[in-house]
């Protein structure tokens, strides 16, 4: 293992800020949603060309509906609108499409939309992009245990079988690697109800800056801050160091 970490296989976002930039720019909240979506279109084709492997975006909570009807139905809106413009595009560009969250509470004509495009990019292989989306950890961890309960029911497996191994098989993400590297844009400084089985040992960078301001290079200083942390993994580094040098 090297003393420093080379470049991560799986980053995840917390896109935060669109309201705030808006408001600050004399402008409407859809207009700072709208301008989120370039700043994700960008961003993914920027970790095409640096060969990065898995990303994954928190583009809406199970909280986010909390927030007003209207904005609500403006950012599913903007989805589908996004999703319907976007999608061949990363097709050509070989890139997966993948959605993770309680995706049946959305409206017909999305949930077709999100269908559509999972099926046509599924064998793509440059990049995966998997979208959160009426998301949260605690709802896949739930969702984890209520499989496990049921494959005991069943008496597919019992009480001996289960362990953390079991339980990351059951996760939204049990097919891809756990993310090394959280970004979070917008001056927070926490989770959210993000991935929270997955991140044990992700390596979290906060910035104060706005999701409509997060630009190529600002992502490459996050990256630049990655390959210089130590990720020891509950060892010491000693150990490490020890283990570089062998």
């Amino acid at each position: 293992m090297n003393s420093k970490s080379s470049k991560p296989k799986h980053i995840i976002i917390i896109m935060d800020g669109n309201g705030r930039w808006a408001e600050q720019n004399g402008l409407t909240r859809s207009a700072g949603h709208k301008a989120g979506v370039k700043v994700l279109r960008n961003l993914i084709e920027h970790a095409v060309h640096l060969e990065l492997k898995t990303l994954t975006v928190y583009a809406f909570s199970r909280e986010n509906w909390q927030r007003p009807k209207k904005e609500v139905e403006l950012l599913l809106d903007l989805f589908i609108s996004s999703l319907e413009s976007e999608v061949k595009d990363l097709h050509e560009n070989n890139i997966k499409l993948n959605f993770i969250g309680e995706t049946d509470k959305f409206s017909e004509k999305l949930k077709k939309s999100m269908s559509k495009s999972e099926s046509l990019t599924s064998n793509n292989s440059k990049l995966t992009l998997n979208v959160a989306l009426n998301y949260s950890g605690r709802w896949d961890v739930y969702k984890a245990l209520l499989s496990i309960i049921d494959d005991m029911t069943a008496k597919k497996i019992t009480k001996n079988d289960v362990d953390e191994e079991l339980i990351n098989t059951k996760l939204s993400l049990a097919d891809y690697d756990e993310p090394d590297l959280l970004i979070r844009t917008g001056g927070e400084k926490r989770l959210s109800n993000y991935l929270l089985w997955q991140i044990a040992y992700t390596e979290l960078y906060f910035t104060n800056t706005l999701w409509p301001d997060f630009n190529t290079d600002q992502f490459d200083l996050a990256l630049d801050w990655y390959t210089k942390r130590q990720r020891r993994f509950g060892k010491t580094s000693e150990q490490i160091e020890k283990n570089k040098n062998a």
